[in-house]
């Protein structure tokens, strides 16, 4: 049985892709609520309660000129400013709280072999999903309706580990993100699975303040290797926790949004939802 949160995502999401799909006969919003089967009163107001803005407005936010607007404000010093100067307690820089510890080689090579994961399955504004952590900090997070689906997944990532479904304080303070509380933001770790280079780019990642977007190629540069642009996507495409570290702030030089692990639509709700929520904090 789906919760009613459930039901509106798959309804958010449905809109999204008629949005997208019809973008330059920019539809009204009777078209849109006519779409998702609802009344244009009833649609506005569940759209403005899931987004935090209108669906006009969200047109406005998940559209190419707003994507390179949003690349055009990332080349600018601003951030790098802002955090080296102490001032990375906002909402719109919480990310940098987040910090990564790699496993150890043994950890690595063995599959997890040892390791005691404790997982759990959660709602968010963009789907269900499931969260795993270690004693050291969160290893996994997926958007995944399928619980079955979502245990096997963890599993091949750590065939070796012991599983216990459980809720634990460190996923708790991780699933605080959903709700705009970033006060534990300070508190998460991740415990993550991969290379010298795979964990430099995600951290590079986690440095993409919220309501930003930066490119493939930006990225490259950031972890110093300018001319390694594939293989920085590819790094980008193995992301093992969604959302903490934000592979979907990443986004094609043209403005296009690009794939996306969990879903290309689940991607343009995401940029859109947090382009809505750091709007009164951009330039």
């Amino acid at each position: 049985m789906e919760t009613q949160d459930q039901l509106n995502y798959k309804r958010i999401a449905s809109a999204i892709d008629y949005i997208k799909g019809n973008f330059k006969g920019q539809p009204s919003l009777d078209e849109i609520a006519e779409h998702v089967h609802l009344s244009p009163f009833h649609f506005q107001r569940l759209f403005t309660e899931w987004a935090g803005t209108s669906p006009k407005k969200f047109l406005q936010y998940i559209s190419v000129a707003h994507a390179k607007r949003m690349l055009m404000e990332n080349r600018s010093t601003l951030f790098e400013t802002a955090y080296e100067t102490g001032l990375s307690g906002t909402s719109r820089l919480h990310d940098l709280f987040v910090n990564i510890e790699g496993m150890t080689p043994a950890e690595y090579k063995h599959g997890g072999k040892n390791l005691s994961v404790n997982y759990s399955f959660a709602e968010s504004p963009f789907g269900n999903l499931i969260v795993a952590s270690t004693a050291k900090g969160i290893c996994y997070m997926a958007f995944e309706d399928n619980e079955v689906q979502a245990l096997e997944n963890l599993i091949l990532r750590f065939p070796n580990a012991f599983f216990v479904r459980k809720l634990d304080l460190i996923q708790q303070n991780a699933l605080f993100i959903f709700q705009n509380d970033w006060t534990k933001i300070a508190e998460i770790k991740l415990h993550l699975k991969g290379t010298d280079f795979q964990l430099k780019v995600w951290e590079a990642l986690m440095k993409i303040p919220m309501g930003q977007v930066s490119t493939y190629g930006t990225i490259a540069k950031q972890v110093e290797h300018p001319n390694a642009s594939r293989a920085v996507g590819t790094a980008i495409g193995s992301n093992p926790v969604a959302f903490l570290i934000p592979c979907h702030r990443v986004i094609q030089s043209t403005g296009l949004f690009g794939g996306y692990m969990w879903g290309n639509t689940r991607k343009t709700a995401i940029i859109g939802w947090e382009s809505a929520r750091t709007s009164h904090l951009l330039p």
